[in-house]
């Protein structure tokens, strides 16, 4: 890890976009965090993230390929090129084309439900702060850096499992709690190669 590494990431344009929101989140948020209460939007966020991770990842990324030319490019440069060229720095990221209006509905929503324009903008930054982790445990996983921790070498020898070695387990890329509930966790021993793990393409259709 060193202040090159740093810079990468951080300056990559999706992620600053994604850090200016967060920061702006927090600088409107700040004022609420002095109690107990404030924290609970801003938790609700971090933890609709986690989950749309697995679930977005395991049953929109995974999809068969479209048959609509349009969406077969998005999904490719969502997740079927990422699979075909892992370690490529472009297609490591979300796009803000993509992220942005999820979160936009998602703050919608939400709206709706409270009422509450300060509510709102706490739970968009919780879900803005737990993507940009995402995204940083996702480059550290691509590149060729060592996480300082165990449980981050931990996390990313389970994603590089499921580039290399199966692309129907370990979804989880911040945490294998989903796999874990919903049978997508195995130990390496019991899972064989696939020979569709970089050609996601591939084995939609054969499924």
């Amino acid at each position: 890890m060193n202040a090159k590494t740093v810079k990468e990431f951080w300056l990559f344009p999706d992620i600053l976009l994604m850090g200016v929101l967060f920061v702006s989140g927090l600088v409107v948020t700040a004022p609420q965090l002095t109690s107990v209460k404030g924290w609970v939007p801003l938790g609700i966020g971090m933890l609709t993230y986690a989950a749309s991770e697995y679930f977005i990842h395991r049953f929109l990324f995974h999809l068969p390929p479209p048959k609509h030319p349009v969406l077969l490019k998005w999904l490719k440069r969502l997740h079927y090129d990422h699979h075909a060229d892992p370690h490529k720095l472009d297609l490591l990221f979300l796009p803000a084309w993509y992220s942005l209006p999820l979160i936009a509905v998602a703050a919608g929503a939400v709206y709706l439900i409270t009422s509450s324009l300060s509510w709102t903008v706490s739970y968009v930054t919780g879900v803005i702060g737990f993507l940009l982790y995402y995204e940083w445990c996702h480059y550290v996983a691509h590149r060729p850096i060592t996480p300082l921790t165990p449980w981050g070498r931990w996390m990313k020898k389970l994603h590089l499992r499921h580039h290399f070695k199966n692309e129907h387990y370990w979804y989880g890329v911040t945490s294998p709690a989903f796999d874990l509930l919903l049978g997508t966790f195995k130990s390496e021993k019991e899972v064989g190669r696939s020979d569709t793990v970089r050609d996601l393409e591939q084995h939609a259709r054969q499924e």
